[in-house]
């Protein structure tokens, strides 16, 4: 793949778009129009943002955009990626460059980071684990896909790992916002619905096969998103969640990813995801799945202390681990198959 993403960087006349799929986490993928000029765009500014291009080494898959991109980076950067085929921390040892960088889902930086459970559900320390000895040499971990916890970032910091959160998609030939700041040429506004719009030369051309679709969400040289967000004093974006994680339960909208939040504060849990399924008399009802040792009570009362306690669960399900797409992202499909079943 990487000498055919090579020859179509090096095409004399504008090449056709790339063609990559969504990772359809929480519906039917879509089929994303890629240009180079976006490409390039996005890495040029993406080197620019973190110091300096750099080496970059490959653990997500290359059929997704943070995959796509981390190829595409090396390319732009005149270095030779390092594809991970085993074992994280020697993959990254096969590292030469000057400047080194990795994208991760946080789903993989946790499970790397100092306090993480084994497999018996105990935390294990990590301190002198190869893979975090590695994580610590990368001059930026880019960390995106899915929301990184406040947790999370702290735990990296305070293992001195240099974390950068991003936010994007296929559309925006991935991360185009980092730790809140826009990549340099990135624009963003919030329409008066509290939807996050991003425009700039690192916008998709349109969906494959979908004009309609295309003419939804693409205007005046603005790509309307699904998510929520607010700028704050500073400039920042905050991200507070997809306009579809929002669940009218009972006659109350109930901002999924609010709870989610407020729910990973436990110290019980580990992980957790919050839904809403068809219920006869909620409309919808707010589902709590977690990862650790928590009961429904306990869910409720944890949520009802920071927030309206018509925001609290009212079922929780208990899991092992959250089930994930082959990118890293949080299979929603499959968690509200779960949480829909009788015996759940």
């Amino acid at each position: 793949m990487l000498d055919l993403l090579r020859a179509w960087d090096a095409a004399a006349d504008e090449p056709e778009p790339l063609l990559v799929e969504t990772s359809g986490s929480t519906g039917e993928p879509k089929r994303v129009l890629l240009s180079r000029r976006a490409l390039r765009a996005s890495a040029d500014a993406t080197a620019a943002r973190l110091g300096g291009p750099g080496q970059w080494l490959l653990n997500l898959p290359p059929t997704y955009v943070a995959g796509l991109q981390v190829l595409f980076r090396s390319l732009r950067s005149g270095t030779e990626p390092v594809i991970q085929d085993g074992d994280f921390a020697a993959a990254a040892g096969r590292l030469t460059g000057g400047r080194r960088y990795v994208s991760l889902v946080p789903t993989q930086l946790h499970r790397m980071l100092p306090g993480a459970p084994n497999d018996s559900g105990d935390s294990d320390g990590g301190d002198g684990s190869a893979d975090l000895e590695a994580l610590r040499r990368f001059d930026a971990v880019l960390v995106g896909g899915a929301h990184v916890p406040a947790e999370l970032r702290a735990r990296a910091a305070a293992a001195g790992v240099r974390v950068v959160a991003t936010y994007g998609m296929s559309e925006t030939c991935g991360g185009c916002v980092y730790d809140g700041v826009p990549l340099d040429a990135v624009a963003v506004a919030i329409r008066g619905d509290g939807r996050i719009r991003i425009g700039g030369p690192v916008l998709f051309d349109g969906y494959a096969g979908a004009p309609d679709l295309t003419d939804e969400v693409l205007a005046d040289g603005w790509f309307l998103t699904q998510d929520l967000g607010r700028i704050d004093d500073d400039g920042r974006l905050q991200v507070l969640g997809r306009a579809d994680d929002v669940v009218l339960s009972g006659g109350v909208n109930v901002p999924g990813p609010a709870v989610a939040t407020r729910l990973r504060e436990h110290p019980a849990v580990r992980a957790a995801e919050v839904l809403g399924v068809p219920d006869p008399e909620w409309g919808r009802r707010v589902v709590a799945v977690v990862v650790g040792e928590l009961t429904l009570d306990d869910a409720r009362d944890w949520v009802a202390a920071e927030h309206p306690r018509s925001w609290a669960p009212r079922q929780l399900l208990r899991v092992e681990d959250l089930p994930l797409l082959p990118n890293g992202k949080t299979d929603r499909l499959r968690l509200a198959e779960l949480a829909g079943r009788p015996d759940a």
